[in-house]
């Protein structure tokens, strides 16, 4: 190849960047622009149920703090949207250059990655959360009048569900670190005890301290860690010799 074949592929890469980065931004503006004009309220107020069954009200004591917490819930929700075609577009740009055992482990992982993600906000929300809201409540009962600011339970709420999501992504970490041979079954079966413990002392951290909230969310990561160290006595590491072939 030679330099003017060079330019002109580093121009075509270039420019297809440039394609993917303009569509993808477009279509995350289109998608915040709808959600923020018919949808937001409606996502805010869903949000809010757990404490507004409850018959607490809440307060903004900032003047831009109702339009600033209606701008995040909407970028947020736009990503969301906008998430299957911002990837469609990176898998136009990086597809060229997979082999075709490649391209079905990025949809695989992809698909994995996604699904666990939402089964532990999910979980989270529904679950964990709602006895999170109910523990604080009931610490707080006669103590004073609870009145939380709109801004401040948004900004916890996702603090406290984002996390579980996170952590549902065991399985999908343990089979990238063992795929680059960062671990094997034996070491992290070794390991277990350290890990039961760890997860433990996490959940004592991210949950209320009762039982139930932390029983909660032991076991669906130990589970999930169980899972990912099935796949690591499958997943055969990557070598110099593979790569070659």
């Amino acid at each position: 190849m030679d330099n003017q074949d060079k330019r002109q592929s580093i121009l075509e890469h270039l420019t297809a960047l440039r394609n993917m980065l303009v569509i993808s931004a477009i279509v995350l503006l289109v998608a915040f622009t709808v959600i923020f004009s018919f949808g937001a309220d409606t996502l805010i107020k869903l949000l809010q149920q757990p404490i507004l069954e409850r018959g607490i009200s809440m307060i903004s004591i900032e003047l831009t703090e109702p339009l600033l917490t209606k701008i995040k819930i909407s970028l947020i929700a736009a990503a969301v949207v906008s998430c299957p075609v911002i990837i469609w577009q990176v898998w136009r740009f990086i597809s060229p250059a997979l082999y075709r055992n490649e391209k079905l482990a990025f949809w695989l992982i992809f698909l994995a990655t996604v699904v666990l993600f939402l089964l532990g906000v999910v979980f989270c929300y529904g679950a964990v959360y709602v006895l999170t809201v109910e523990f604080f409540i009931a610490m707080g009962d006669g103590l004073g009048m609870m009145t939380p600011t709109l801004g401040a339970y948004i900004d916890y709420l996702f603090s406290f569900v984002v996390p579980f999501g996170l952590a549902f992504e065991l399985p999908v970490v343990l089979y990238i670190t063992t795929k680059m041979g960062l671990t094997n079954y034996q070491m992290l079966a070794s390991k277990r005890k350290y890990i039961v413990l760890g997860v433990a002392i996490v959940a004592a951290i991210l949950t209320p301290p009762d039982v139930v909230s932390q029983i909660m969310l032991i076991i669906p990561i130990l589970l999930l860690f169980e899972v990912g160290l099935l796949i690591t006595r499958i997943v055969k590491p990557k070598t110099k010799e593979t790569e070659e072939e």
